[in-house]
């Protein structure tokens, strides 16, 4: 690292009276984990000289080759504010090396860089804005989380009916002093349910953001003595979690999505990028929508895409373009959901619509009806197939996919695979409640 940028973090952490620093990164599955230093072993972090027991993580290295390094991202220095002013607790966002300098194959955030770096030698740079949903249940008397929501709420109802709106502006006030830029924040649909919108901005910044959100809102949650939780589909019969995220590409200060003289104001290169979604998207599912959980949301009628389409003009399929143009110009992906690695999930769409790029892959004609009033037979003429409808699936199409498993590179996509197989393995051999409800009488 410079040294003029590591004598201003060292600066920055002297001003901000700061005793321990949280070098943060996520494993595979995009849990969080960190290393915790005093400020004394601060310039040695900066300096790349920081090591710990890469064996210890999901999806990492074996034991007998466990000696990892982490190299802080210096634009992610940021100080905890609900922490005491005083020995106050800081953060830096890591990328994971080998003992012999080279980036580890096995960090997520190296492979959004390797997908971002394949997009610049085009001549892109891509931005993205995410639209992260999660619940606010109460707690037990051992303050354990329950699924009992403390509203029955709707979509951007106020107080008194929408009693998470102190925390929700707790959670803003904070984001806020940690450098976000919040666009928006109101009540979903279902009840317990919100959602924070943050700026749209450059893609590596955005998944270190998204990281940092989902870390932010479970621990003000736990302050107002809640438990927010990203699962994507945490009750039956309401509407679940999604991260709907807004993609564009820019050649320089210009965005590639944008034509002024077509006749929607889309570019060729905005119509390749959808084609390259759409022809990968049963293979990034299992990028996007890890969990088993994940395809509990990806079901008709709430207002989840279930169904391989684009349109300008409604919500029901996979992707949607927002009318705004010029600068503004982007889609929007509907499938993915919090439960996501953010960096693998970005990092995989990325490839898909630069492989649409690079083959010229032309979408379908845009699909304006509702498609979840449409029968099957009406879809099968139209060509619109759907989503996997189970993460074995998902894993699957994402097995037989060059381009989504480059993507994550050999290592990733090793570990990945035997950890989404284990999860599938471990649903599939346990009796479930429903099973017990529809057959413990019956037979």
């Amino acid at each position: 690292m410079e040294t003029a940028i590591k004598n201003e973090i060292l600066a920055k952490a002297r001003e901000a009276q700061v005793k321990f620093i949280r070098l943060q990164f996520t494993d595979i599955l995009g849990v969080l984990k960190n290393v915790a230093i005093t400020v004394e072993q601060l310039e040695k972090a900066l300096d790349g000289e920081l090591m710990f027991d890469g064996s210890s993580i999901e999806g990492f290295v074996r034991i007998e080759e466990s000696d990892m390094y982490l190299r802080p991202d210096p634009d992610t220095f940021v100080v905890f504010p609900w922490r005491p002013r005083e020995g106050a607790v800081a953060r830096l966002m890591c990328d994971v090396y080998n003992p012999d300098g080279t980036p580890f194959d096995g960090c997520p955030r190296n492979a959004l860089k390797k997908a971002l770096a394949e997009a610049a030698d085009l001549g892109y740079t891509m931005k993205v804005g995410p639209e992260a949903e999660f619940f606010l249940f109460q707690v037990d008397e051992n303050g354990q989380p329950t699924t009992k929501t403390h509203d029955n709420a709707g979509y951007f109802d106020l107080t008194p009916v929408d009693m998470g709106e102190n925390a929700r502006r707790s959670m803003v006030l904070t984001l806020e002093e940690m450098g976000f830029e919040i666009e928006a924040s109101h009540h979903e649909v279902a009840p317990g349910q919100h959602e924070i919108d943050f700026k749209y901005d450059d893609a590596l910044d955005v998944a270190d953001k998204i990281v940092t959100f989902k870390f932010v809102v479970r621990t003000i949650a736990q302050r107002h003595g809640l438990h927010a939780t990203f699962m994507p589909k945490p009750i039956f019969g309401i509407n679940g979690s999604g991260m709907h995220c807004h993609q564009s590409l820019f050649e320089g200060s210009k965005n590639a999505f944008y034509d002024a003289d077509s006749s929607d104001g889309l570019s060729e290169i905005a119509r390749y990028y959808i084609g390259g979604l759409m022809k990968h998207a049963r293979a990034f599912a299992a990028i996007t929508n890890p969990t088993v959980n994940s395809y509990k949301r990806l079901v008709p009628g709430y207002e989840a895409p279930v169904y391989i389409a684009w349109s300008g003009r409604n919500r029901s399929p996979l992707i949607r373009v927002p009318a705004k143009r010029g600068l503004s110009t982007r889609l929007e992906l509907r499938n993915p959901d919090p439960s996501c690695n953010p960096y693998l999930a970005i990092a995989a769409t990325l490839k898909a619509g630069l492989d649409g790029i690079k083959n010229k892959i032309q979408p379908p004609a845009p699909c304006d009806r509702n498609i979840y009033h449409m029968t099957e037979s009406d879809r099968r003429e139209l060509g619109i197939d759907s989503l996997p409808a189970s993460l074995l699936e998902a894993v699957q199409e994402l097995s037989s996919d060059e381009v989504i498993k480059s993507a994550l590179g050999g290592h990733i996509f090793d570990k990945f695979i035997e950890a989404k197989m284990k999860e599938w393995d471990s649903f599939r051999v346990q009796v479930h409640a429903w099973e017990v409800d529809e057959y413990l009488s019956k037979f």
